[in-house]
C-alpha cells in the first residue's frame, strides 16, 4: 500500500514538474514578445512625434504665409515664402528631435542636453 502511494507521488511530482518547466518555457516566450511589442511602440510612438512637428511646422509656416498675404496684399508670395521657411524648420525640427542635428548655440541648450 505504501509503495503504491509512493509510486503515485512520484508520478504525480514528475507530471508536476513537467507542468512547470512548460509554464517556464511559455512566460519566457511571452516575455520575449511584451519586449519586441515595446519596442514596436516605442519606433510608433518616435514617428508620430516626428512627423507631427514636421507637419506643424509646415502649417504653421502657411498659416503665417497667409495672414501677411491678406494683410498686405502681397499673394501669394508671402505664403510661397511662409511654406517654405515652414518646410525648412519642419526638416531642422525633426532632425533635432531624432539627434542628428545638436542645438546652434550653447546658451539654446538644456541643462541636461549632452553635446
Amino acid at each position: 500500500m505504501s509503495d503504491d502511494r509512493e509510486e503515485s507521488l512520484e508520478d504525480r511530482r514528475k507530471r508536476l514538474g513537467a507542468q512547470l518547466s512548460q509554464r517556464r518555457n511559455e512566460a519566457e516566450l511571452n516575455e520575449a514578445g511584451e519586449a519586441r511589442a515595446e519596442k514596436s511602440r516605442q519606433g510608433y510612438a518616435e514617428a508620430m512625434k516626428l512627423s507631427s512637428e514636421f507637419l506643424s511646422a509646415i502649417i504653421v509656416g502657411a498659416i503665417l504665409g497667409y495672414l501677411f498675404d491678406r494683410f498686405l496684399s502681397t499673394s501669394p508670395w508671402g505664403l510661397v515664402v511662409f511654406l517654405l521657411l515652414g518646410f525648412c524648420a519642419g526638416v531642422l525640427n525633426v532632425l533635432r528631435a531624432a539627434g542628428k542635428v545638436a542645438s546652434p548655440h550653447p546658451a539654446d541648450r538644456q541643462p541636461g542636453d549632452k553635446e
